[in-house]
């Protein structure tokens, strides 16, 4: 049986995607967040619980294979302080969250050629490491 799978780093890569790439592999970051618009912007659809995908660092290597335990859409101003903890950045706080996400999603919606949107969409997904090389 052949599974589908995306490969990618958090953030399109570089410092920061390395980074959190490690949190995920220390079982700090067991969550992560994306703008909605993005994805309309792209066409593209939301990821689905039980879908996998291959974590990569900013030079392509691959760090592990996770499976996405649970996807939903949120408004930005409603996401929880748990899920802020999930995500495993910063102090761990909503108010880290949302100043960081305020400033990740802000590109998201200027490409839409719209302006950040408090109450927009963000997709929420929790998941889980299946494989370490």
């Amino acid at each position: 049986m052949d599974a589908h799978y995306d490969a990618w780093a958090f953030c399109g890569g570089g410092e920061v995607g390395d980074r959190l790439a490690g949190l995920v592999m220390k079982g700090i970051k067991t969550a992560t967040a994306s703008a909605y618009i993005s994805y309309q912007t792209e066409n593209e659809d939301i990821p689905k619980a039980g879908s996998y995908s291959v974590i990569l660092l900013d030079n392509n290597e691959a760090v592990c294979i996770i499976q996405t335990t649970d996807v939903s859409l949120v408004p930005f101003n409603q996401v929880s302080a748990e899920h802020a903890y999930l995500e495993g950045e910063g102090d761990r706080d909503l108010a880290y969250w949302r100043r960081v996400h305020k400033a990740a999603f802000t590109p998201d919606y200027q490409e839409a050629g719209k302006e950040f949107d408090e109450n927009g969409l963000v997709v929420l997904e929790r998941f889980q490491i299946v494989y370490r090389p």
